[in-house]
């Protein structure tokens, strides 16, 4: 209980209560992180207190943890903030990002495992074994657990993944993010008020070729990546694979025009691959753990 808490305490400051805004601009909104942080991660270490020490030794199972990981968390944040801002604006240098962005991620986690660690009577061993065991079978969580364990693959399903796709595709271009087809219209124009010909046909045609636009609707696009993923891990979990190509299927056919673009298709692909493969994993860890 104590990891999966924590973790989803950092989960839920980092991508529930964090906007994009404060991703932009991480500096300027950076006390008001560490405020959401003080409060998921105060809220996660009072229920450990209480339910696990019945709240006695409060400096040794609340302060001190509580201390260790806000602060390792600040390090870490600045540290991240700073390589950022190192790398320049170029939609090139995204896959850089998405490494920042990762180990940003794996460097929290491994603070909240050595806190549990130095406070919480956890050793490495013992926490590697019941991993282990947990995703073959050999031991199940409890009620209280599975609800806790499934709340954070929504989180890493949704916008964990979201991040993580929008690293490997990058910027799309807008030209290409808000084509949607090929327009003609023709227009009949009158040769003139005199007809050379009695009875003749004194007009001609011609012909426009537009590309036609629309505003994008990027929350659109992000909630059927959620749930996208969301029905690959089901069908994942439940071990039928072959449906998963429906969805490919009807996201193909929604964007049946696009596709004739070669760029957007190649931004297409990537997308969805990259959605579907985080989908798949995830979709693999719970079947291991819960089916």
């Amino acid at each position: 209980m104590t990891i999966l808490l924590l973790l989803l305490a950092h989960l839920i400051a980092d991508f529930w209560l964090q906007t994009d805004q404060m991703v932009q601009n991480k500096i300027k909104h950076l006390k008001k992180h560490l405020l959401h942080h003080l409060v998921t991660t105060g809220i996660a270490l009072a229920i450990i207190w209480g339910y696990q020490y019945e709240f006695q030794h409060i400096i040794y199972y609340f302060i001190l943890p509580f201390a260790f990981i806000i602060l390792t968390h600040l390090v870490i944040d600045l540290l991240k903030i700073k390589l950022v801002d190192s790398i320049p604006k170029s939609p090139t240098d995204n896959i850089k990002r998405l490494g920042y962005f990762l180990s940003d991620q794996v460097l929290h986690i491994i603070m909240i495992l050595i806190a549990c660690i130095l406070f919480f009577h956890m050793t490495a061993a013992k926490m590697t074994a019941e991993l282990f065991d947990l995703l073959h079978g050999a031991s199940s969580l409890n009620p209280f657990h599975t609800v806790l364990f499934m709340i954070i693959i929504y989180i890493l399903a949704t916008s964990v993944s979201g991040h993580i796709v929008k690293f490997i595709i990058g910027s799309l271009p807008s030209e290409f993010a808000n084509f949607e087809g090929e327009l003609t219209l023709k227009n009949q124009i009158a040769a003139g008020k005199e007809k050379i010909h009695a009875g003749a046909d004194n007009r001609f045609t011609e012909e426009y070729h537009y590309f036609t636009y629309s505003t994008p609707l990027r929350s659109h696009g992000k909630l059927i990546g959620y749930l996208e993923r969301l029905l690959v891990i089901i069908l994942t979990a439940v071990g039928a694979y072959p449906s998963i190509a429906f969805i490919i299927a009807a996201k193909s056919i929604a964007r049946f025009k696009q596709l004739d673009d070669r760029n957007w298709a190649e931004y297409f692909l990537l997308g969805t691959l990259s959605s579907i493969f985080l989908g798949l994993v995830l979709g693999l860890v719970v079947q291991g753990v819960l089916m």
